[in-house]
């Protein structure tokens, strides 16, 4: 027998028209637990078969195959020499030289497809004798998806309802509070100007610029910890607060008190809405020639004279907010015609590598105060392009041209 029916998946035999066998493959010596095909050959093919598969051959297989000359996925039992019953499917047909080819495939798993056949069929009809209350069962879960349905309809429609009116209420807050900040000041004493971004609707960033006398300025900028409402409402209360001091010509010291001490008072009764702020506030006398300023908690100012000379006004106290009975002492520097003040929150800083700040108001000596605000502004946008993570905090600078 060819070798690739020896191997072959199935069995195989070859059979005599009065059913004797004549050959046998390797693989049907297998199933049978048979060693030999000796013990087959020339015996007929009742040898193999179960009792029951005996009576349908003889029945129904060698009528058919004598008749139809083919027999195709009958199902019958062979019988292995250790006497279990292997369930096949067999494939036969009858060739010119009388010959009847077989071709067995074992079906060891049929049983158990007709046990889980059975208990489907069982299952489906316990099923349809349930069927009515299936179907009330199934209206009522019904009706109840649809009237979750209606309710989740209206929640979405109230919820954009006040998703809307918060976005007017917040881009109504965010006009007031910049029309809050005050507007640049361009004389032949002094120029201010300013920039000044929101990383959301409202921000944490606050400041003002006033002039107290024909000779003297104030100039504040503070920055709320964090960004959002919370951080905007605080700013707006605390610009009312120094903007009623500095106009008043209060001393600078106790413009920093009262704004500590303010915050102080406004959380002494709730830790969890804690919020401190640093801040930079400066007294220019134009007659003097001198800038006097107190820094708590806040970046350094930057300080340049004409010949592009610079000095950094670090911190001389804690951030406003932070710790009790906390005296703030002013620090005072004279100046030259010509010379520059930079003053920035920490959104723009931390937008740039160190020292960034300190080059391009250097390199930007020859150039007028708005150009130079123009070169930081476009420097800045850049970065934020390129660093993203920055873009989640307020932005502010103020220039100043002594």
């Amino acid at each position: 027998m060819d070798e690739l029916i020896e191997e072959a998946p199935c069995g195989f035999l070859t059979l005599s028209r009065d059913g004797m066998i004549q050959s046998i493959n390797r693989t049907l010596l297998k199933i049978l637990q048979c060693p030999s095909p000796k013990q087959l050959i020339g015996k007929h093919i009742n040898a193999a078969l179960a009792n029951s598969a005996q009576i349908f051959m003889q029945l129904y297989f060698f009528p058919l195959i004598k008749t139809k000359h083919r027999v195709e996925e009958m199902y019958i039992s062979l019988h292995t020499e250790s006497g279990e019953e292997i369930p096949v499917l067999l494939n036969a047909s009858l060739q010119k030289n009388n010959e009847i080819v077989c071709v067995i495939v074992p079906m060891h798993n049929r049983n158990a497809f007709e046990d889980e056949i059975l208990h489907a069929k069982k299952m489906a009809e316990n099923a349809y004798r349930d069927k009515e209350k299936t179907l009330m069962e199934l209206e009522s879960a019904l009706k109840s998806v649809e009237e979750k349905q209606q309710e989740l309809l209206i929640a979405n429609n109230q919820n954009a309802k006040y998703k809307l009116d918060t976005e007017r209420e917040l881009e109504l807050a965010k006009k007031i509070q910049e029309t809050a900040l005050t507007k640049d000041i361009i004389n032949d004493k002094i120029q201010i100007v300013s920039y000044y971004h929101a990383s959301k609707a409202l921000s944490g960033d606050i400041y003002g610029f006033y002039q107290v006398t024909p000779e003297k300025y104030g100039i504040i900028l503070l920055d709320v910890m964090g960004h959002g409402i919370s951080s905007a409402l605080i700013t707006m209360s605390l610009q009312s607060l120094f903007q009623k001091l500095i106009s008043q010509g209060v001393r600078a010291e106790n413009v920093m008190q009262e704004l500590d001490q303010y915050l102080h008072e406004l959380f002494q009764n709730n830790q969890d809405a804690w919020h401190y702020c640093t801040a930079i506030y400066f007294n220019i006398d134009t007659t003097t020639r001198t800038v006097e300023y107190i820094n708590a908690g806040h970046p350094p100012a930057i300080i340049q004279n004409i010949d592009g000379e610079q000095q950094e006004l670090l911190a001389t106290s804690p951030p406003l907010g932070t710790f009790e009975d906390i005296t703030f002492k002013s620090r005072t520097i004279n100046y030259t015609q010509g010379t520059r003040l930079l003053l920035y929150t920490d959104g723009v800083s931390e937008a740039f590598e160190p020292n960034t700040l300190n080059y391009l108001l250097h390199d930007s000596l020859p150039s007028d105060i708005s150009e130079t605000k123009g070169i930081i502004q476009g420097a800045l946008e850049n970065t934020e392009n390129k660093f993203e993570k920055y873009n989640h905090d307020d932005q502010c600078f103020i220039l100043i041209e002594l």
